[in-house]
């Protein structure tokens, strides 16, 4: 039975290993991705509180000024008091926001930084107490972007983000076949697998990491493995709900009363208005709607959250600054629930600092399982053929 295992684990290894490396590698490097953003451009993320902060409205003339054509859809605040806000928004457009965009970004950043794709956003970091617009960011021409490319889709669209979820899909029985095959027979055997040997040789060094450290890191890549999956295909996470007993569809948000335009210093009173509602929260992100008669909601992450994706949103009349409607996360159903934690998870920040840095860890042996194995392959192939020729 094992010859069987071991075939099943050999083949999948050799067709899908290269994918499962390059998914590994990039995970890793994406596990950190917000702090080393924050360490590495601190004064795009960062500032001094030494006044009061400004009303929203002039923060979005700030940005309005660097960018006519913006077309603002989103504004984040945090409720850290050295922490910029985050203005999301797109160009009007395209044709004369893409020379117009390269200029604002030339006066704010020093350098050119190219107008996103067709449906793409830029972020606007602004100095909330000076409304001095810090940097215009577009995310897609990051370097963290082209990680993200490469891990989801081999930075090649469909055929890529099949060919990932199919190799996701091989590396679970990978790593269930590996556990088959590492499975000892008796107690001093298992002695053997569960440590690595520093002293027996460069060959038994590779067998023991890809061994040893493929049983410990076994659990970690298979629920690694097992959440990207919702994002590879429309099955799985259909499946989710599926075998939750669980309704896919949102709830609606609820409409304002009348129709009627908003101007800019009632978004401030709107802003004033849900931190009164809203206390020990880690950001307010409202979002601006397009429909009249839709209200303005306002996503925020309580401090008691029990991760980053577990969200509460506040609808508020826009006409008449009051709260209409409130979706919990608490209330969600157990399929929402369920699927709310995949990212966290599959990202290695379910439990903060120290779950990131057990999937850093985990990533990074899940880039030298396959090549580890390629050696212990040939090693074999090659004394099986001196053998023969032996004979």
């Amino acid at each position: 039975m094992k010859v069987f295992f071991r075939r099943i684990h050999l083949y999948l290894a050799f067709a899908a290993g290269l994918v499962i490396m390059t998914t590994c590698f990039t995970g890793a490097v994406l596990v950190f991705e917000e702090e080393l953003q924050h360490s590495l451009h601190k004064e795009r993320y960062f500032v001094s509180a030494t006044n009061t902060a400004q009303p929203i409205e002039s923060l979005l003339a700030s940005v309005r000024e660097k960018v006519p054509e913006a077309s603002i859809s989103g504004i984040k605040i945090y409720a850290d008091s050295t922490r910029s806000a985050e203005i999301t928004f797109s160009i009007k457009r395209a044709g004369e926001g893409k020379n117009e965009m390269g200029t604002a970004a030339n006066k704010t950043a020093g350098k050119s930084k190219p107008v996103p794709k067709e449906g793409g956003s830029l972020v606007a970091f602004v100095n909330p107490y000076t409304t001095e617009v810090i940097e215009l960011y577009n995310h897609q021409n990051s370097f963290f972007y082209s990680m993200m490319s490469l891990h989801r889709w081999l930075l090649s669209g469909r055929t890529g983000k099949l060919v990932v979820g199919v190799c996701t899909l091989a590396f679970l029985f990978i790593i269930i076949t590996g556990i088959v095959l590492w499975w000892p027979k008796t107690k001093n055997i298992l002695q053997q697998r569960l440590k690595i040997r520093w002293q027996g040789g460069w060959k038994r060094l590779n067998h023991d990491l890809h061994i040893v450290l493929g049983f410990y890191s076994a659990l970690f890549l298979f629920v690694f493995a097992f959440t990207g999956l919702a994002w590879s295909f429309q099955w799985f996470h259909k499946g989710i709900y599926k075998v939750t007993g669980s309704s896919m569809e949102q709830k609606k948000p609820p409409v304002s009363s009348t129709k009627g335009n908003v101007d800019s210093l009632s978004l401030n009173n709107f802003f004033s208005f849900i931190k009164t509602q809203v206390k020990e929260v880690r950001y307010y992100n409202i979002d601006i709607p397009k429909d009249s008669i839709a209200p303005f909601s306002v996503i925020v992450l309580p401090n008691s959250a029990p991760h980053e994706s577990a969200i509460d949103i506040y609808f508020i009349d826009r006409n008449k600054t009051l709260l209409i409607g409130i979706q919990k996360f608490s209330d969600r159903n157990l399929g929402q629930k369920v699927r709310s934690t995949f990212r966290p998870i599959h990202v290695a920040s379910i439990f903060g600092v120290g779950s990131k840095i057990i999937g850093f860890i985990v990533c990074i042996c899940g880039v030298f399982f396959p090549a580890t194995g390629y050696i212990m392959w040939w090693l074999r192939t090659r004394k099986r053929l001196a053998k023969q020729a032996t004979q």
